[in-house]
């Protein structure tokens, strides 16, 4: 069909609507960098509220905030109450597993293993219904207090201690089973002298404990309700002020909590070293 002059002007303007519509989608340079310098701008300010918040917590940790203060003490006096209870507890009875054998043992130590992996929330899940009103316990009126988020606490952590302290012992057993059996020493006293012994070494078990303990978020949450004043600890404080916009003491917490990591790491490095040294001499 051949094509008119009338088509053909048709054509030729489609082409160049076409053609001015393209050249209209694309930005303008000065568009772009206007974009940028937004961008820029941005990034900027959150630099500086960044900046800002890291100045206020190092205040809030020179000035010995008060809040500050008691959210700590109250973190060390739960983290250090459970793991000194989960030691008394699980100190002999891994003594016990690495000395003795009985039917069953394997099994015994599968499920000590296993429960070193036990999810936080699940264990204060399991607290929380013992001790809620409609539980066995709730005679005792312990949910949402410090000594609920003790119980959860040692929980957590017992196996770990139990598990860690076996091997250990059990190593050192290892190594001086023929002079305990010279000795004729009972169970008991195989125990003791190897508590004794590898007190050192156990005493990194009770460290790995505290920072299992102290770092723990989900099960103090659940039975402790981080109650202001009352149960209110390093890990869920920085959780609730952060959701709030206070990172100035999120920050804060957040540096001791770390501090006391890296103590921790340091006093097992150490404890290590000097065991080593003396091992040698």
């Amino acid at each position: 069909m051949p094509i008119t002059a009338s088509d053909g002007h048709s054509i030729i303007c489609l082409a160049a609507a076409l053609a001015s519509a393209k050249s209209a989608c694309k930005p303008l340079p000065f568009v772009g960098m206007s974009l940028v310098f937004r961008k820029f701008c941005r990034k900027r300010e959150i630099l500086q509220q960044i900046a800002e918040s890291v100045g206020l917590a190092i205040g809030l940790l020179l000035a010995a905030d008060a809040d500050l203060l008691e959210i700590v003490t109250l973190s060390l006096y739960v983290s250090l109450s459970a793991t000194s209870i989960a030691c008394v507890l699980g100190l002999p009875l891994g003594a016990i597993l690495a000395v003795t054998r009985f039917p069953g043992r394997g099994p015994v130590l599968v499920l000590i293993n296993a429960l070193m992996g036990l999810p936080p929330v699940v264990v204060g899940l399991i607290v929380y219904l013992q001790l809620s009103r409609s539980g066995p316990l709730g005679f005792l009126g312990l949910l949402y207090t410090p000594t609920a988020m003790i119980i959860a606490q040692t929980i957590l952590i017992a196996p770990i201690v139990v598990a860690l302290s076996r091997q250990v012992l059990e190593d050192l057993h290892l190594e001086y089973a023929e002079q305990f059996r010279s000795l004729a020493l009972s169970a008991r006293q195989t125990i003791q002298a190897l508590l004794w012994d590898g007190r050192f070494a156990l005493f990194t078990v009770a460290l790995a404990g505290f920072g299992r303990a102290v770092a723990e978020v989900g099960a103090v949450m659940i039975v402790g309700g981080n109650i202001d004043h009352l149960t209110r600890v390093m890990t869920t404080a920085i959780t609730l002020e952060t959701s709030r916009g206070n990172l100035p003491l999120a920050l804060a917490l957040g540096i001791v909590l770390l501090a006391l990591a890296m103590a921790v790491t340091a006093a097992v490095h150490g404890i290590r070293a000097g065991t080593a040294g003396h091992a040698d001499a």
